[in-house]
């Protein structure tokens, strides 16, 4: 148990490394470009180092940060991108109605979760900046967060699946089409 979860940490580390760096490629680094600086330099004064602001930010909005990617790249619609595009995929009052309660609740359950994985960031952060992580800590604290990162994946990969049986075939391909999947 203790490896599976440590291997879900790091898939999901993955993701929301991916996030961090499509965050990053429109900003301008003040950072040599001769390879010694750090990627993370404009990170360095982040109140937790395994986190950028922006990525913060995101945890604590409940916004998705690509955990639903799978979904939304199968034909699973998001319900956020759904009330974006409800005129143009002509969507009726009792779908719209059934989309935004399903993204309220996926809303809440992100930033609840967001909210338990900053603080849990903040101390495995603070763990590290006062030399104090133990390889035992390492583990349970690592552990906790990966549990915690699929925990918010599941949110809204769920969003995602509860949405799809509200719309017709249709609405799912032009959604498709829309987002510029097809």
């Amino acid at each position: 148990m203790k490896y599976l979860s440590l291997f879900a940490f790091l898939i999901l580390s993955i993701g929301v490394a991916q996030h961090q760096h499509q965050h990053q490629e429109g900003h301008t680094h003040s950072a040599p470009t001769d390879g010694a600086a750090s990627a993370y330099i404009e990170q360095a004064n982040s109140p937790i180092a395994g986190l950028s602001q922006p990525e913060i930010n995101d945890l604590l909005a409940g916004r998705g940060m690509g955990f639903a990617r799978t979904a939304e790249l199968t034909s699973y619609p998001g319900p956020t991108h759904l009330l974006e595009l409800q005129t143009q995929l002509r969507l009726s009052a009792q779908q719209i109605e059934g989309i935004e309660t399903i993204k309220q609740d996926m809303q809440r359950n992100a930033q609840a979760l967001g909210e338990r994985i900053v603080a849990a960031e903040r101390v495995l952060s603070t763990a590290f900046r006062t030399g104090t992580i133990t390889d035992t800590e390492l583990t349970a604290q690592t552990a906790e967060l990966a549990t915690l990162y699929g925990e918010l994946r599941a949110v809204h990969l769920s969003a995602h699946l509860k949405v799809t049986p509200l719309l017709s075939e249709q609405q799912i391909l032009r959604y498709d089409e829309l987002r510029g999947y097809r």
